[in-house]
């Protein structure tokens, strides 16, 4: 989920790598706060239009921004990742794109759908890491794809599996996050069982060396934390991860917490300086007014500015999933935090 100096190395770290800032004209003055989001920003009427937006990731390519995601819901036909665009701002006007064509090995896996993708550029090449499993097992996958147009969804050439788990393993290989720290890429990965994990990448697709503690939940078991998201802000490496539970509509606990260290390998440790490794971890977003379970972070920097989005359950809609994008600020002490919905 990741000491550096430059401006550069900080957009290396977000899986940005080479991606062409966005128009100056996109807007004239940066978005500022809970961004008032508009287009296709998550629905779900059933029998009419399914338009999933669950674990987002988010990544610019030539003046456009992609949001891709958790597919489509259906054991009959597992849905892909899937794709949606801004040619505007990062508020929208969103665009739904369909999904990206899932793999025929995933199958063994029991999918019903891909989940938690994550997208790089490194060189001229986009990059899709994706997770392949079935709910409550960690006979899991990590997936990856490649293509040098992000926006044309036949053009993603599969790669097959890159890193797996089974019932022998403490770990669950999904909600993978790939990063740079300038010199080495690693990949940051887990959900429940024994946490954030993390590992070297000798190149795009392969893992080696020894398997990382990042994070855990202070309840253990069953240790409910997954997504991690690893980026360098000033001299602080940042990590964010959801605490709690998903996937249950309005009655969902999911919530934002963090935590920092000098290396991008941490360790990571709480406002009150206590190790995530060890249950550690300071909430910095949790459900707030119609927005429940907000989680499954993923960030981006544009514009000299931070912004993290994040799937939340509607409660004015009966707990259909959507999306919002926030400007990330920070504190005097070099915590992040959300300013208070509607503040100026």
């Amino acid at each position: 989920m990741f000491a550096l100096r430059a401006v550069t190395a900080a957009v290396l770290a977000l899986g940005l790598i080479g991606a062409a800032a966005p128009p100056a004209q996109a807007h004239d003055r940066p978005l500022r706060g809970k961004l008032q989001m508009t287009g296709d920003i998550g629905d779900f009427v059933p029998g009419v239009i399914d338009d999933p937006v669950h674990d987002p990731t988010v990544f610019a390519d030539r003046g456009t921004y992609y949001v891709f995601s958790t597919g489509v819901l259906n054991p009959a036909d597992p849905g892909g990742v899937f794709a949606r665009r801004s040619r505007g701002t990062l508020a929208g006007p969103w665009e739904s794109l369909g999904a990206i064509p899932l793999p025929a090995w995933t199958r063994a896996y029991g999918v019903n759908h891909l989940w938690a993708p994550h997208v790089v550029r490194r060189g001229g090449w986009f990059y899709l890491y994706y997770a392949a499993s079935s709910f409550g097992s960690n006979n899991s996958a990590i997936g990856a794809a490649r293509t040098r147009t992000p926006g044309v969804l036949s053009s993603w050439q599969d790669l097959g599996p890159i890193l797996t788990s089974d019932p022998s393993r403490n770990y669950n290989a999904i909600d993978p996050m790939v990063f740079s720290d300038g010199r080495q890429w690693w990949i940051t990965f887990g959900s429940f069982w024994d946490g954030i994990k993390m590992q070297r990448l000798s190149d795009p697709v392969t893992p080696y060396g020894p398997v990382l503690d990042v994070a855990r939940h202070p309840q253990n078991p069953p240790n409910p934390i997954e997504n991690p998201q690893i980026f360098q802000h000033g001299r602080y490496w940042y990590l964010l991860a959801s605490w709690d539970f998903c996937c249950q509509g309005v009655n969902s606990t999911y919530r934002t917490v963090a935590g920092r260290a000098t290396r991008p390998t941490g360790p990571f440790l709480d406002r009150a300086g206590k190790p995530l490794a060890e249950g550690g971890g300071t909430v910095v977003l949790q459900s707030r007014g119609n927005q429940i379970g907000t989680g499954a972070p993923d960030v981006i920097l544009d514009h000299g500015r931070w912004y993290m989005v994040h799937h939340y359950y509607d409660a004015n809609a009966n707990g259909v999933i959507r999306m919002q994008i926030r400007e990330i600020e920070w504190d005097r002490a070099g915590w992040p935090f959300f300013r208070p919905d509607g503040a100026p």
